[in-house]
């Protein structure tokens, strides 16, 4: 069957110094693990075609499919606050842009696909942990209604990777409507070539921000998606761990989920990422990390905003400047929502922060709390159940000013406070039995987390959190 992928690859027509062309690495043996059929199909892309023999080959990067232009972007980017000033896909291969059934243009990248200018004296492989980690949580992220890269399909290389030990080597193909980051910008702009900047920014606008006529609006366009962002993972309870600005994508996506996790017991500190010593990117200081990412982005943008040097620092500071009240809206919105809240007052963000404020002490879980609110299972959730009956008398009270009952906003509530989420341990035991083999606890977590808003009596026990034994401390970023 002919595997047909309509490229137009238009990254491919910036300048050479945007990228190094090249063709991914051959693997041993390769075997499919999974195609994303839904995906696949608004892509425009035959599913059975990615499916046979000549699909795999392309999936695993065996062969360049007709119309690819395969290339390694290169970017810079701030690490845990230290500046590299060059980065790029040290394991990555850009095929190619497609434009999908709604008309948006598509990137599709292997991960996984070996070395490039850019490893850094890495190996270019991912091991199968990292590729199914991915699969499972970006399209969990989807499917909750958040901005994300996708995963098209997972494919198994025959090949052993050496990490910590031996382990399966795996390609994951990657979807996301660009990879262009804030890291691309400051690669150029350390460089101060000008020209690259403002072709740069053209392309981005061209792409993301079509409404954009300048660098100052492109900025502006980036620093709203962003907040919107940042805010809807707090709404659940997610932590990204690895917010570098090479991580923060110009299309306002989540992207690079590496030590990525959605807590259980909430914890406004919660740190999972095992590189994250200091706390850098804990769930609660994510709003002014995006912050920090976007004033560099800001810094790099100054030299094309068509304004004397002085007029530019600032215009862009005060763009940068509204991020917390667009984050802030955002988040109100959010939380507003998960209580099921449909007019807005003043004390709103008072009551929301005295739930909050409770769980941590209660240590409730983080998802089934929201979830339970107007049960009895809510104040199940907490060590101290008293601790939570008198914020439940304050939020009723609250709700009957709007002249409804709990009861009356449940299926509200249900719409904003997902029934079940990728928790970590179930996650690792995916990727465990994966390792051994057995695919189905992927496939079966896959199924579930397509529909996280709807109850499903059959998958109750994913939605449970760990016992003792069973909780993952750490995260890791498996390059």
């Amino acid at each position: 069957m002919a595997l047909d992928i309509p490229f137009d690859n238009s990254y491919g027509r910036l300048p050479d110094r945007f990228y190094t062309r090249m063709a991914p690495a051959p693997v041993r043996q390769p075997g499919l693990i999974k195609v994303n059929h839904a995906l696949a199909e608004a892509l425009g892309l035959d599913p059975a075609a990615l499916e046979s023999a000549e699909g795999v080959a392309v999936l695993a990067g065996n062969a360049v499919p007709e119309g690819a232009d395969p290339l390694a972007q290169v970017y810079a980017g701030h690490q845990f606050g230290g500046w590299s000033p060059q980065l790029g896909d040290g394991r990555a291969i850009l095929l190619g842009e497609v434009v999908d059934r709604d008309g948006v243009r598509r990137d599709i990248q292997l991960k996984g696909s070996g070395p490039t200018p850019y490893s850094r004296m890495g190996d270019g492989r991912a091991w199968l942990g990292p590729v199914l980690r991915e699969y499972i949580v970006s399209e969990a992220m989807h499917a909750l209604g958040v901005p994300t890269t996708r995963a098209l399909a997972a494919v198994s290389t025959g090949e052993i990777v050496l990490r910590e030990r031996p382990l399966p080597g795996a390609v994951l193909t990657r979807v996301a409507a660009s990879h262009i980051r804030v890291g691309t910008f400051q690669y150029f702009a350390a460089r101060q070539d000008e020209e690259a900047l403002g072709a740069l920014v053209q392309h981005a606008i061209a792409r993301h921000y079509p409404g954009a006529e300048t660098a100052l609006d492109l900025l502006d366009g980036v620093i709203a998606r962003q907040a919107a962002l940042v805010a809807t993972w707090l709404g659940l309870g997610f932590i990204h761990g690895v917010m570098n600005t090479d991580n923060t994508s110009i299309s306002g996506e989540t992207i690079d989920y590496g030590p990525c996790a959605y807590m259980d017991t909430y914890s406004p500190g919660k740190v999972f990422s095992s590189i994250d010593h200091g706390g850098r990117y804990a769930y609660n200081r994510q709003p002014d990390i995006m912050v920090w990412n976007l004033a560099q982005l800001a810094t790099a943008l100054l030299p094309v905003m068509g304004m004397e040097r002085e007029a530019a620092i600032e215009a862009a500071t005060a763009s940068v400047h509204r991020f917390p009240e667009l984050f802030g809206q955002t988040w109100l919105r959010v939380f507003r929502a998960k209580l099921g809240l449909a007019v807005a007052e003043d004390g709103d963000a008072d009551l929301i922060q005295s739930l909050m404020d409770r769980m941590a002490a209660g240590q409730a879980d983080f998802t089934n709390t929201f979830r339970a609110l107007g049960t009895e299972k809510a104040r199940d959730q907490f060590v101290d159940p008293a601790a939570f009956d008198t914020w439940d008398e304050v939020w009723r009270a609250r709700l009957s000013r709007e002249g409804a009952t709990p009861e009356d906003r449940r299926d509200a509530r249900d719409a904003a406070n997902p029934w079940v989420i990728p928790r970590n341990h179930r996650i690792e035991e995916a990727i465990g039995a994966a390792v051994n083999g057995d695919f189905a606890p992927f496939e079966r977590l896959l199924e579930v987390l397509a529909r996280p808003y709807a109850e499903q009596a059959d998958a109750a026990h994913l939605t449970r959190p760990p016992n003792a034994d069973e909780a993952v401390l750490q995260t890791f970023c498996g390059t």
